[in-house]
């Protein structure tokens, strides 16, 4: 036990009063041990545990809030929010924000690695503080944390456009260019056990883009689709840029968005791996 008081943790308060809540010291060094740390004095308790718990209060509130904020988007869209806030760069972002790297107990080898700024090691430690906040003062508290640290997350991620919620990303982008509230009209046609739904948007009077679907919130989506490509189309050329240069840009974000960014961010996160679903997210 000696261990602990070899290198002492200083500035935990501080670490305490970006955190915005008050966690009992024991839990609190433990959150911040990592394993190489534990290695070197003598097989201290590591962060492991409250990670694992950490990971899953995180991931229970954020797909609470995304099921409430977005009643009408299907489960397979859900996920792909969710992976855009519940991944390793995001919440690596999240503690050096936090300035929790400075704060954590490690080994000498990691120490002498970098590890202070790896991703994979602030993603875990964050979690473990999610989760000693979780055991010390409950599910309000944590849930509080939550929402304070990812809350802004959650909302850019669904301004991204890229396959996620395309309706929602287009009322954003004509809310920040002054151009009005999308309006959708829907005409559904065939038979009734196998009706094609045709759907199209205007903005400020101006059409801009129609999708079609098996049901009609499908086939909005396309229609938003469309009408979210063509205005941010208009909105590039008008800044000067190109096109070409935004759908790049485009195409980048929702390779990361599916998940197929750089393998080194496919781990454990969301059920699925830290995948990088939206590193996008994390570095806007």
């Amino acid at each position: 036990m000696s261990g602990k008081k070899d290198r002492p943790n200083p500035g935990s308060a501080e670490l305490v009063s970006a955190l915005q809540v008050e966690v009992t010291p024991d839990l609190l060094e433990r959150a911040l041990t990592h394993r190489s740390y534990a290695y070197e004095n003598g097989g201290l308790p590591t962060n492991e545990r409250l990670e694992f718990l950490g990971d899953s209060v995180l991931g229970l509130v954020v797909t609470d809030t995304l099921f409430r904020g977005h009643p009408d988007l299907p489960e397979g869209q859900l996920a792909k929010l969710r992976a855009a806030v519940v991944n390793m760069r995001a919440l690596a972002g999240v503690a050096r924000e936090l300035g929790v790297g400075r704060h954590i107990r490690l080994g000498r080898g990691e120490e002498g690695t970098g590890g202070r700024d790896k991703s994979s090691i602030l993603a875990d430690t964050l979690e473990a503080l999610i989760g000693a906040v979780y055991l010390d003062r409950g599910l309000d508290e944590a849930s509080a944390l939550v929402h304070r640290l990812f809350d802004a997350l959650i909302t850019r991620s669904a301004g991204l456009g890229a396959g996620l919620d395309w309706k929602t990303s287009l009322q954003e982008l004509t809310a920040v260019e002054e151009l009005g509230v999308p309006e959708y009209h829907v005409a559904e046609s065939g038979p009734d056990h196998q009706k094609t739904f045709r759907a199209s948007v205007r903005v400020g009077g101006t059409a801009y883009g129609s999708g079609e679907g098996r049901s009609k919130k499908e086939a909005e989506q396309h229609a938003a689709e469309a009408a979210w490509h063509a205005i941010r189309e208009t909105v590039v050329q008008r800044e000067g840029g190109t096109a070409k240069d935004d759908g790049a840009a485009k195409n980048d974000g929702a390779a990361k968005h599916d998940g197929t960014a750089e393998n080194d961010d496919v781990s454990t996160k969301d059920g699925e791996g830290k995948g990088g679903a939206a590193a996008a997210v994390a570095g806007a």
